[in-house]
């Protein structure tokens, strides 16, 4: 399904791009309680999904989740940029796409980043799907051409390259269906994209169609990212209690939210106990409890969903 990008574009990748889509994987994987077998047999997971149903859902395992989202980032003539993604929300099974939620985050980040655009999106698998091309379509009403970021989160000890493919989406082999005896409209359709330089068209039933196609790409990387990126890759404890400082970091957090949940426990005991008139009301603790719990978002509501949880 994919090729060789001709498009003559060139493509920067920087990592912090790649350290969000990771993070968003490992997230959703976590969440799911996914055993860690499948994030190194990904890839013969997915192939062999096929075979599992014809031979009568003998083996019952499930493939790893897929996660999508935006790339973000700015295209100065034939170079394009991508700083950074954010994530979305899409159910590849009834291949919805959640447009408010990518409008909001459109939004949020046009206030912060101000020149960054939606250049295209990204996903994770092994390799580009027939079914991927419903995602790319339905974005291509904020970019007309949109790019692909595809991660591969299966493990390989071997391999040395990123495990990062960058698609285009072109219109075939061009050279194999120049003026092959199509109609005017298709002809026409050639002869715009050899004038644009496109060399690819795909037809089917004299249909054009859209395909992924590689394109190569390098790692950009500033200042700030070089020292986080290696900050990250040194992160690893040093034995016994003894940690790293973003270990020591988590530790104060959890100790925190203990202390936070032992204090929320002693405050529902004791309006437990003055609700069944084991505890003596007292009217001034009341209002400071009914003060606390105001300043709180409500937990099942959509916003605290969006807001918190994403």
């Amino acid at each position: 399904m994919a090729s060789s990008s001709s498009s003559g574009l060139t493509f920067k990748l920087h990592p912090l791009v790649i350290v969000n889509i990771s993070d968003h994987y490992t997230r959703v994987k976590s969440q799911l309680n996914l055993p860690p077998s499948l994030t190194s047999t990904s890839s013969a997971a997915i192939s062999n999904n096929n075979n599992n149903n014809s031979n009568g859902g003998q083996n019952n395992q499930q493939p790893p989740p897929r996660v999508y989202g935006c790339v973000i980032g700015v295209q100065r003539g034939r170079t394009v940029e991508i700083f950074n993604s954010f994530e979305l929300i899409y159910d590849p099974s009834t291949r919805s796409l959640d447009r408010s939620f990518l409008e909001k985050k459109q939004e949020l980040y046009k206030k912060v980043f101000p020149h960054f655009y939606v250049l295209g999106w990204y996903s994770t698998g092994s390799d580009a799907q027939e079914s991927d091309m419903h995602f790319h379509k339905a974005l291509m009403d904020i970019n007309e051409s949109p790019l692909y970021v595809l991660l591969n989160p299966a493990i390989n000890p071997a391999q040395k390259d990123l495990p990062v493919t960058i698609y285009e989406s072109v219109y075939g082999n061009f050279d194999e269906l120049y003026f092959s005896g199509y109609s005017l409209a298709i002809t026409i359709t050639i002869l715009l994209l050899h004038h644009l330089n496109i060399k690819e068209l795909h037809v089917i039933d004299g249909v054009p169609q859209l395909i992924f196609v590689r394109s190569s790409y390098t790692i950009e990387t500033v200042e700030a990212e070089r020292i986080s990126v290696d900050h990250v890759a040194h992160l690893k404890p040093s034995g016994g209690s003894a940690a790293t400082q973003l270990a020591a970091q988590l530790t104060g957090i959890h100790s925190a939210i203990k202390m936070l949940n032992s204090r929320i426990r002693v405050l529902h005991q004791y309006l437990v106990g003055m609700q069944k008139g084991d505890t003596p009301c007292e009217s001034s603790l009341l209002r400071q409890v009914s003060s606390l719990l105001r300043r709180l978002p409500a937990i099942e509501s959509e916003k605290f969903q969006d807001d918190f949880l994403m």
